[in-house]
């Protein structure tokens, strides 16, 4: 059966790679795996070959014409989903197997969904959410009874996700109507692969029948950093990237396709606008491609993006994965990108078939960014990748699966039990929690007993059943679990949907304000139910629209080699251009207080007019720092009452106070001991706010809250309200609510990241403390001033207000 394929891929001029024969031969030797291979190396043929190959060898005589679903291909966006269609097609048709090859999305049309009822697909290509709807239909076992493979592509990305719990989930029930089901994953190389592998098999999987088949290709990327001409001494965030783009713009223009990756969809319309206002030529060929503009816009991108129409698209994360554009030329990384694996992923997309090298271009927002860009050559060369944390004993999405079990036809707790505790997610959950679940699911509990709303599903003869149509309907619109803000949509008066925009950017605006979106400029003219109704403008200035929690936040294995790339500089004999680029500034550092070296933590006290500034950098992101912030302010407050502002970038983070902080005195008694840790980050942390504003989520998707139907959608102030109300039930009448303790948890483990902040706390204490008194504001501590500040100025005004302070620091 392999001399087939070798046979088909000779006649398309390929050679496979030995990591797609090894493949091959595992998935036809019955083996179940993991195929771990970089960016446009093959991938897809690596699995989707042998499917079909162990169907001609099962059938060698003739083909059943309709032998039902036999695979199975998960997909985390639905951008891949036609790229994996267009592939398995192409194989189906070479090897004259007539299956049909489906998608189905959020995006598939009601009368295709109705079409592959009557007409099942042997090869469906889906994603988490819409999987889980295949499950909640009537007699689905059916459906499922001849599937022989299920596939997770892009397993990396699952895997740190609710969405991968909602995959483990799905393949527990998988496996017990088809005991022969193989399970095989794909993922980009992760720090915890073997984890990863363990998540998609499950606790009950035997390590003789699993591989993990690594492709031997080295990918190389070269990285280019745009320099500035003249160093600034003073750096704030993203000022320096748009004084960079007189250097961008000479790359678009010798490239023949670009893809222009920002960490954020603001920033995405920031530069779109900014280079089209720059290089107006180039209206036509340039485009932005983002999760918040239609997906009839999105469709058409990528598509010309195929087809080399397109010179430039500005872009997110919405074309970081797998979507094979081989036109692209050239990658542009606008700040930091915060992950060493991303910013790979990235780079990936240009020179995306086997051997190609990648190019990607490094524009830095702030000139103490060029330091990621060098921590980020000596991740590549030694391959310092981040982990991906799984999620576990997430009751929120077990209860939404449970419910959609007993929406489907309903479900014998006896048979889902088991299947339940195999997972990597549920392998710790007591008979008594499962118990407070199914309570959960049938009378909401010992505290929401007394309301019919909540009684979903009922019991009969032992199995757990929803026989409510509009509970039934409610739940099916539910399913998923990405939780957003409320989105508004954002149409033109008599003309197209253009996209949406979260509620609260819309509620900022009057009528009649101007605003930038989807490279447009647009006047509101009304605000419709959630429809914000617009014409186009001709007035050049105008807000542009931020989105919540878009932040990314500094890695660990990044921040590690951050500290280490100080070092470098602060040793005086850096290599990489970026770090002999930055000399000025770090000379300036050294001159006013100090640059610290891996043994060393610099703390500075300074004195203004604003009042008692203490700066600490610890080089470990924005959310540990804001931990440390709170902890150390609470520590601070043991020894006299104070009332701190805090602000905080990846670098450090501030602690301003109206009164002297007796600095010199709370170093003596070890500020950053461990000794306590999770009971002073309860006593210094609003944890039961963040707790709270996490519960939002967990109660949408455990069901609790209903997020509204489509086109009437409820409020995101409406939901946090109800929300808010179940919190504080819970609190007074239920403390041990499994939903009430994942909330606590996630916010300890994802937001705070107690683990990291631990780790942080305790290298601070191996170092050297060094108290430094500059008179001024330092480069180190400038950055974060800004941060502080930012929020009461528009952008001209900030920049204005900064310039004034550059120039008073350098004069003096």
């Amino acid at each position: 059966m392999i001399e087939k394929a070798q046979q088909w891929f000779r006649e398309k001029g390929w050679q496979p790679f030995p990591f797609q024969e090894e493949a091959w031969e595992s998935y036809l030797h019955d083996f179940h795996g993991l195929v771990n291979a970089p960016t446009g190396s093959g991938k897809t043929y690596s699995l989707a070959v042998p499917i079909l190959l162990e169907f001609l060898q099962n059938h060698p005589a003739h083909h059943p014409k309709k032998p039902g679903l036999q695979a199975i291909w998960i997909t985390p966006i639905r951008a891949l989903a036609r790229e994996i269609q267009i592939s398995v097609q192409r194989a189906c048709d070479a090897f004259d197997i007539n299956w049909q090859v489906a998608i189905r999305t959020g995006d598939t049309s009601t009368a295709e969904r109705a079409r592959q009822k009557r007409n099942t697909p042997e090869f469906l290509i889906t994603t988490p959410e819409s999987m889980h709807l295949l499950l909640a239909q009537k007699d689905y076992e059916n459906l499922f009874k001849n599937l022989k493979a299920v596939i997770a592509d892009e397993w990396h990305e699952l895997v740190g996700s609710k969405r991968g719990v909602q995959v483990e989930l799905a393949l527990s029930r998988f496996k017990t109507l088809c005991p022969k089901l193989k399970i095989w994953g794909i993922s980009a190389t992760i720090g915890n692969m073997d984890e990863a592998l363990n998540v998609l098999m499950g606790n009950d999987y035997k390590a003789d029948n699993v591989k993990v088949i690594k492709a031997d290709i080295e990918k190389e990327i070269e990285i280019i950093s745009i320099l500035p001409d003249t160093m600034e001494k003073f750096p704030w965030g993203g000022h320096l990237g748009i004084i960079l783009l007189e250097k961008v713009l000479p790359i678009l223009y010798e490239s023949k396709t670009t893809l222009i990756f920002t960490n954020t969809r603001s920033q995405a319309e920031i530069w779109y606008q900014r280079i089209l206002q720059a290089a107006p030529d180039l209206a036509g060929v340039i485009a932005m491609h983002h999760g918040s503009i239609s997906r009839e816009v999105r469709d058409w991108v990528e598509t010309a993006l195929h087809d080399e129409r397109l010179k430039a698209v500005v872009c997110t994360s919405s074309l970081d994965l797998g979507v094979d554009f081989r036109p692209v030329e050239t990658i542009i990384q606008i700040g930091g990108p915060k992950g060493v694996s991303r910013f790979m992923q990235r780079a990936g997309r240009s020179g995306h078939r086997p051997g190609a090298k990648s190019k990607i271009y490094f524009v830095p927002t702030q000139a103490l960014e060029l330091l990621e860009a060098s921590a980020l050559r000596k991740a590549i060369e030694v391959n310092e990748l981040e982990e991906r944390i799984p999620f576990i004993r997430s009751f929120d999405v077990l209860s939404q699966y449970l419910v959609t079990l007993a929406v489907s036809g309903g479900f014998d707790p006896k048979i889902i039990y088991p299947e339940i505790l195999s997972t990597f997610c549920y392998g710790s959950m007591s008979e008594d929690e499962w118990h407070w679940i199914l309570n959960f699911i049938t009378t909401g509990g010992s505290t929401l007993d007394a309301y019919d709303e909540f009684k979903k599903v009922e019991v009969e003869r032992g199995i757990f059943k929803v026989t409510n149509r509009r509970t039934a309907m409610r739940h099916r619109l539910s399913i998923g679990t990405i939780v957003s803000d409320t989105m508004i949509e954002v149409k033109y008066l008599h003309g197209p949907r253009i996209g949406s925009i979260e509620e609260w950017f819309i509620a900022s605006m009057n009528i009649g304000d101007v605003f930038w979106f989807a490279g447009r400029s647009l006047e509101l003219v009304s605000i419709r139910g959630m429809s914000a109704l617009v014409r186009r403008s001709k007035k050049k200035r105008g807000r542009f629209p931020s989105w919540q929690g878009g932040r990314l936040d500094l890695s660990s294995k990044l921040s590690a080699l951050l500290r280490l790339k100080l070092s470098e500089v602060a040793s005086g004999n850096p290599k990489d251009p970026e770090l002999q680029s930055i000399i000025p500034l770090i000379e300036k550092q050294q001159e006013v207080s100090l640059v610290p070296s891996e043994e060393e933590f610099l703390i500075e006290s300074i004195h203004t007019r604003e009042g008692h500034h203490l700066f600490f950098y610890p080089f470990e992101g924005r959310n540990v720092h804001e931990g440390i912030a709170y902890l150390v302010a609470h520590r601070l407050s043991q020894i006299q009452r104070f009332s701190f502002s805090i602000a905080m970038n990846d670098y450090g983070f501030e602690l301003l106070s109206d009164q002297e902080i007796p600095i010199e005195e709370a170093l003596g008694m070890d500020l950053f001991a461990t000794d306590d840790l999770f009971y002073d980050i309860q006593a210094s942390i609003n944890t039961n706010e963040m707790s709270r504003r996490r519960f939002r989520d967990i109660a949408s998707i455990a069901g609790l809250v209903f997020q509204g139907y489509p086109g009437k959608y409820v409020s995101s102030k409406h939901l946090q309200s109800s929300s808010s109300l179940f919190y504080d039930v819970y609190r007074e009448y239920e403390p041990n609510s499994l939903l009430l303790k994942e909330a606590f948890e996630e916010v300890m483990e994802f937001q705070l990241q107690e683990t990291r902040l631990r780790n942080a706390m305790d290298r601070i204490n191996n170092q050297k403390i060094i108290l430094k008194h500059p008179e001024n504001p330092t480069p180190f501590s400038f950055p974060i001033l800004v941060e502080r500040i930012r929020d009461r100025y528009t952008s001209e005004e900030l920049k204005d207000r900064i310039k004034r302070m550059t120039l008073k620091l350098q004069k003096g």
